[in-house]
């Protein structure tokens, strides 16, 4: 095979140097450039002659596949891929692949901290130290009330990889799950000991929900809504560390405020980051962090060499590991709308 040309669009590791060697090794260019934000005819321009495009949080739109001219992959930097549009590359005849399995445990971490750090109100109790320092004696009525998680009914929408790790890293706290994943067979159900319920029913049992989806348009934009909240318990918690959109935020953000439901852990923005002015951000009924569930050292190496091996295998004419797929249902719809 003739040497092959890699773009990376975009990019959140402090240099590419080992990547570059690597590339080189294998008789692959690799060109990087820093266009998060960038619009389709800049990307299109530094991209227009690439075999592979890698990705972090540049949008890959319809605009900016049609204008690739020899592209066969897309590797999506991460586990989420709605910054590419599946069906454009699909009907283009270029694979999609992202990074599923570098980060598992970090945010099953993260989601879980987020999960107990609402459940004790733990931002709450910091505040209320530095105010009974400050007064010379305790004061913390305010924390009330707080619940203990034993006994309490857990939702986990979504029990995939990092769903089910979480299950996992819960087993000790003596709590009931509850699971929402229309996707998963009776194997897996039987291999965990679980079974499935309606989303409805999730909402009006659990005291804590955390969610572990993709954001597909068609079934998970906006599936926590001001009418999922109105069903969900005031004591609830809700712990997102999935995709932006999938939970509206300024629906959020007003059933904390009218105590429709107690707390909630929120990691990732349908605006990253979210605007300054935010509601929720300062919200003192959430917890909010950076998109940072993914972060440590460990998964910062592992999803580099991960993306490495991807041109490795692409280099060599093997098959992909994680390729992504769009449903019947989108392409057919693609198709409909012209």
């Amino acid at each position: 095979m003739a040497n092959l040309t890699t773009v990376i669009t975009d990019y959140i590791e402090p240099d590419l140097e080992w990547e570059t060697a690597q590339c080189k090794e294998m008789g692959v260019e690799l060109r990087s450039f820093q266009l998060k934000t960038a619009g389709a005819e800049e990307l299109i321009r530094v991209a227009r002659d690439a075999d592979i495009l890698v990705v972090n949080m540049a949008r890959i739109d319809a605009d900016v596949i049609g204008g690739l001219q020899r592209c066969k992959l897309i590797i999506r930097h991460g586990i989420g891929y709605d910054n590419v549009d599946l069906v454009a590359a699909t009907q283009k005849g270029i694979q999609v692949v992202n990074i599923p399995d570098y980060c598992v445990q970090e945010v099953a971490e993260q989601a879980v901290t987020l999960l107990m750090a609402c459940q004790r109100k733990l931002l709450l109790q910091n505040q209320l130290l530095i105010r009974s320092v400050n007064l010379g004696r305790w004061d913390f009525n305010d924390v009330n009330p707080v619940f203990r998680l034993a006994g309490k009914t857990i939702g986990i929408v979504g029990f995939g990889r990092i769903g089910s790790t979480v299950f996992r890293m819960l087993q000790g706290f003596g709590t009931r799950f509850i699971i929402v994943d229309p996707y998963i067979d009776e194997a897996r159900k039987a291999e965990f000991g679980i079974q499935t319920v309606p989303f409805a029913q999730l909402l009006r049992e659990a005291d804590a929900i955390t969610v572990h989806v993709p954001l597909k348009w068609s079934e998970t934009f906006h599936m926590f809504d001001a009418a999922q909240f109105a069903l969900m318990k005031s004591t609830a918690i809700l712990v997102n560390t999935s995709r932006g959109g999938i939970v509206n935020l300024e629906a959020l953000n007003d059933a904390l405020n009218q105590g429709r439901l107690a707390m909630a852990g929120i990691d990732v923005y349908e605006q990253e980051p979210p605007a300054a002015d935010h509601p929720l951000v300062t919200n003192p009924k959430a917890i909010c962090t950076p998109h940072l569930s993914w972060l440590s050292e460990e998964s910062g190496i592992a999803i580099r060499q991960k993306i490495v091996e991807n041109i490795r295998r692409f280099r060599h004419g093997e098959e992909q590991l994680h390729p992504v797929f769009p449903t019947d249902s989108e392409l057919s719809g693609s198709v409909e709308k012209g």
